[in-house]
């Protein structure tokens, strides 16, 4: 079950290490010299941190590790860490996407519930979260099914549910945050017959989730590492006027 993590671990450069981080109400932030990543706050946790001591200078790819944690905040760590690497602005160039250097970038397309639209309308389509403005979006156009966890609205289905409802799926969108609670590795696996794509400023954009079934990842970049850094401490704003939002189609 660790394969999808191990290898985003060993991906990220030696010789890098962490500059500065942080974990706030809103967020966890990590900058190292070969980029910034970020994931959003952690919905619950109850286990201690495995990780104890000094954490700025440390190797990026040792505080990468913490994305195994049980403790799912350090797991939000580690998983920032991992972006800090593979959502950096150069490294997202290097997969052919545009990354102009404005420091904020409103791209519509980069929605994919907007890209995806045309092609889910008459499909049957399960998003694991509920996800803003969907009921306007795709429950018009689709069969759709929300998985909700925590907090579900009226007509949502429990997790549990995923089991039966992923395999029959034509198109299933997961919320970045199942890569920090360890359900992501099941859900793909659920996936076979589905258009797979995950979703948030917590996703790691890699062709490496190919090799697990991802089609699409919607992401984000962060530019002003600054304001990243403040808005995951809870000083307000939103964190998507920091950067640009990501749509990488994996077979690319």
């Amino acid at each position: 079950m660790w394969e999808l993590y191990d290898e985003l671990i060993a991906g990220i450069p030696q010789d890098a290490t962490v500059d500065d981080m942080a974990c706030g109400v809103s967020g966890t932030y990590v900058r190292s010299g070969v980029g910034v990543g970020i994931t959003s706050a952690a919905a619950e946790t109850w286990r201690e941190p495995m990780m104890t001591g000094k954490s700025i200078g440390m190797p990026l790819r040792e505080l990468a590790e913490c994305i195994k944690s049980w403790s799912f905040e350090e797991a939000g760590l580690g998983l920032a860490a991992i972006n800090a690497w593979y959502n950096d602005t150069a490294h997202l160039r290097a997969l052919g996407l545009d990354i102009p250097d404005a420091a904020h970038v409103e791209d519509r397309s980069a929605d994919p519930f907007i890209a995806l639209q045309r092609e889910m309308k008459g499909k049957t389509v399960t998003t694991i979260g509920h996800f803003p403005l969907i009921d306007q979006l795709l429950a018009p156009i689709c069969n759709l099914s929300v998985v909700e966890k925590f907090y579900p609205r009226d007509g949502d289905y429990p997790e549990q549910a995923a089991d039966y409802l992923l395999p029959d799926s034509d198109y299933v969108v997961i919320s970045a945050y199942t890569i920090v609670e360890k359900s992501l590795p099941r859900f793909l696996k659920l996936c076979k017959n589905a258009h797979v794509t995950i979703i948030g400023s917590s996703s790691t954009v890699t062709p490496i989730l190919r090799r697990y079934g991802v089609d699409d990842i919607a992401g984000f970049a962060v530019k002003n590492s600054e304001a990243a850094k403040n808005i995951c401490l809870g000083f307000g704003g939103n964190i998507h006027s920091t950067g640009q939002k990501i749509n990488y189609r994996t077979q690319l």
